[in-house]
């Protein structure tokens, strides 16, 4: 009995290392040419820079009894200090509250660190980057996955550990019910179109000028900032989300200017010349946005798995992913929950 699994993120890694522990016969296969989907850490020096999911929560046991079994190790997020906030015309206030993320956790050496762990208890022969599945088509109760390369490679049950409406751009042969693809792609990937940046810094300068590294803005181009810094040691950083929306952000040189001048505006002179000014626009980004995620999210969607995506090909076409999480869903805590959910449902 052999299984594909389709996205090499979080929730693709962790239903391979369980199968893995559990015996059983499988190929993980990732479109990118590196594991982790979302999560994804920039390493300057001794800092870790996440780019994508940087926290998790008290409250969410698998991602904690992970980060326990592989060996991690948590911090909290950065909150002594004041708030700063910027007003409609660019007026900047301070001390008008405290760290809105104070409570969360991130992990010592970034968010990859956990993924990186993951990836490396599955052998190299269990795994493939590099590896866009375009179709996959069933007949006489087994699968078979064609990749872009024109390779094939038949299974007896496919896991789509993907985003449903990128999942829905694969072929399907029969083509799964109208009802069934409407439902994937009324699924909102969570943060698809966001963007987030990430200054550099050899000190914490703000932390001197007592602020914690929280700001919100209504002016932009970043409306909502962070500390990012590594739990301890250097460098440091702020890191914050872009509310342009994607079709105002395409010009990536005018958008860096926009950034420097905004953090010095918050931050002080100091803040416009940082190290290194990461920026990842997830919107752009084939293997995690649509067309679709380019409309921004008000609100945090209502996920799980719909029924129309259930027993599909004599239940041996499977979801896993954040997004069809029941409880957890858009989280990391959901990653986890979709592949443990998806254990339950294999048919071995």
């Amino acid at each position: 009995m052999k299984t594909l699994i389709v996205g090499g993120g979080l929730s693709g890694l962790a239903l391979a290392e369980r199968l893995e522990a559990q015996g059983h016969n499988y190929l993980l296969v990732e479109a990118r040419t590196r594991f982790g989907g979302r999560i994804m850490t920039h390493h300057q020096d001794d800092g870790y820079f996440d780019m994508g999911p940087a926290w998790f929560w008290p409250g969410q046991p698998r991602i904690a009894a992970l980060i326990e079994r592989l060996n991690l190790q948590k911090f909290n997020q950065f909150a002594d200090g004041v708030l700063t906030y910027e007003d409609e015309q660019g007026r900047v206030q301070r001390g008008q509250g405290f760290s809105s993320m104070e409570g969360s956790w991130r992990l010592s050496g970034g968010m990859d660190a956990l993924t990186n762990a993951l990836s490396d208890r599955i052998p190299v022969h269990r795994k493939r980057l590099h590896t866009p599945v375009v179709k996959i088509e069933t007949a006489q109760g087994r699968s078979t996955a064609t990749f872009s390369n024109g390779a094939e490679m038949t299974a007896d049950q496919v896991v789509l550990a993907l985003p449903p409406r990128v999942a829905a751009q694969i072929e399907f042969s029969p083509a799964l019910p109208a009802s069934t693809i409407q439902a994937m792609k009324g699924i909102a990937t969570w943060m698809a179109g966001q963007a987030k940046a990430v200054a550099v810094y050899d000190t914490p300068f703000w932390r001197k000028d007592g602020l914690s590294g929280d700001a919100m803005s209504r002016k932009g181009p970043m409306v909502e900032i962070h500390d990012a810094s590594p739990v301890e040691g250097g460098p440091y950083a702020l890191f914050g989300f872009i509310g342009v929306p994607p079709q105002g952000r395409a010009d990536e040189d005018l958008l860096l200017r926009h950034l420097r001048a905004q953090l010095s505006q918050l931050f002080g002179p100091q803040a416009a010349e940082p190290k290194r000014l990461y920026l990842k626009d997830w919107a752009f980004d084939q293997y995690t946005s649509t067309e679709a995620d380019k409309a921004p999210l008000y609100t945090h969607p209502t996920y799980g798995l719909p029924h129309e995506m259930t027993e599909l090909w004599n239940n041996k076409l499977h979801f896993a992913g954040t997004e069809v999480a029941p409880t957890f869903g858009g989280y990391i805590e959901g990653a986890l929950e979709a592949a443990e959910n998806t254990l339950n449902a294999i048919n071995f």
